[in-house]
């Protein structure tokens, strides 16, 4: 059993920055890949980026690439999204999530524990 933990979000101008953490409980948080999932109201929950079990391998949804980035230390049980450049379509609650495997997958559904949620919202 993993428990996840988010904090970090927040109101930011157009064009600012926020750093998100989730903090993570149980002593396997380092065999697990970590995801960050958005969702905004009205749509579904969607992909933003995630980082394998030992952070050598990342990925990035396109709408985030080159803004967001995506790390973890496992000595801590914390994995982190740096956001840059933020803009009003970027307003979400942001989701921590721990996969099932190793290694970085997009996928929703390969995601088995999930933290609460963090509200980042982004003024124009």
């Amino acid at each position: 059993q993993v428990q996840l933990v988010e904090s970090g979000g927040g109101l930011v101008q157009t064009g600012g920055s926020l750093r998100l953490s989730c903090a993570a409980s149980g002593h396997t948080f380092s065999t697990y890949a970590m995801g960050w999932f958005r969702q905004a109201p009205g749509k579904e929950r969607e992909f933003v980026a995630c980082i394998s079990w030992g952070g050598g391998s990342t990925y990035y949804a396109d709408s985030v690439k080159g803004r967001f980035t995506i790390s973890r230390d496992n000595a801590k049980n914390t994995v982190y999204l740096q956001m840059n450049s933020l803009k009003p379509e970027d307003t979400a609650v942001y989701y921590c999530a721990a996969g099932r495997s190793r290694y970085c997958i997009a996928l929703l559904k390969e995601y088995d524990y999930w933290g609460q949620g963090t509200q980042v919202t982004v003024s124009s």
